[in-house]
């Protein structure tokens, strides 16, 4: 849900719940400390939207039994918490321009095998653009690639490991695209598409938390797609987690960030390749 959208619903709230300052403050740090993400005051509306629906399933009365909870039971009420608050738009091709520059990666790169990594793959538009470039790169099904799909949120993950969505959500890609890549639904599933399951075969869905202490990831990735998610970041948490990314490129490893996001404050990690993509800093790039 936008947050314009979380904004109305907060408006057509009854406010069955108080919320005060001191509450507000208290969700802007767990959500920091378990996520990363800052949250300024423009965000409360939208807080107050999305944990009053977590309240009411629990049966609670007060935001502040709800955090009590959260902080006493993590292990219960974590996860959830988080999926409230992350904030999920995507599509497919978005910021087409970097695809573009992935289709000339792969060309270059020769046969493979090649890893790429897509780390916030939201309801999975991202990961599966990816797969659809890959497969028109080497004009197969079956190309040289495994995809690495994570996000923080167990939800999301969940509708981009089903492959399936309204078919509106294809109409921007060209016809020939819908036909190649996709299913579409008759009788009771008309109105959807399933993305086909050798496109699907591509993919690794798994979830992970850019904060954790361990990816758990070999690296060597041809690609990473990090893209609209350290927006959420202030700089030095973005520093840390570019610190993490940055040895698990390839040599010849690229780095795509969204179009408002610059790296320039982690010059000793990235340096800057192109339009808004990047590579691992080497000895000698800030001479």
């Amino acid at each position: 849900m936008s947050d314009a959208a979380d904004a109305v619903a907060s408006l057509r709230e009854d406010r069955a719940f108080t919320f005060d300052d001191r509450d507000f403050a208290r969700v802007c740090r767990l959500i920091r400390e378990r996520a990363g993400i800052n949250l300024g005051p423009s965000k409360r509306d939208m807080v107050y939207s999305r944990l009053a629906r977590r309240i009411r399933t629990l049966g609670m009365e007060r935001f502040c039994d709800y955090l009590d909870h959260l902080e006493r039971h993590p292990e219960d009420e974590d996860q959830a918490f988080i999926n409230a608050l992350t904030t999920n738009l995507t599509s497919f091709f978005r910021e087409e321009h970097h695809f573009d520059a992935f289709e000339k990666l792969l060309r270059n790169a020769g046969g493979g095998p090649h890893s790429i990594w897509c780390c916030a793959a939201s309801t999975g538009e991202e990961p599966y653009s990816i797969a659809i470039t890959a497969c028109e790169t080497f004009g197969t099904l079956r190309p040289p690639v495994r995809i690495l799909a994570t996000d923080i949120d167990t939800g999301v993950l969940e509708t981009a490991a089903r492959g399936v969505y309204p078919l509106e959500r294809i109409a921007t890609l060209s016809a020939q695209r819908q036909r190649d890549y996709f299913l579409r639904g008759t009788g009771p599933n008309a109105g959807l598409v399933r993305v086909k399951p050798e496109l699907q075969a591509l993919i690794e869905f798994r979830p992970l938390n850019l904060l954790g202490d361990d990816y758990g990831l070999r690296g060597g990735f041809a690609a990473v797609f990090c893209r609209n998610v350290m927006i959420y970041f202030d700089k030095p948490t973005q520093h840390e987690v570019l610190r993490r990314i940055a040895p698990l490129l390839g040599p010849d490893g690229v780095l795509y960030a969204g179009h408002s996001e610059s790296f320039a404050h982690a010059a000793d990690v990235v340096t800057a390749c192109g339009r808004t993509t990047y590579r691992a800093a080497r000895a000698g790039d800030r001479r």
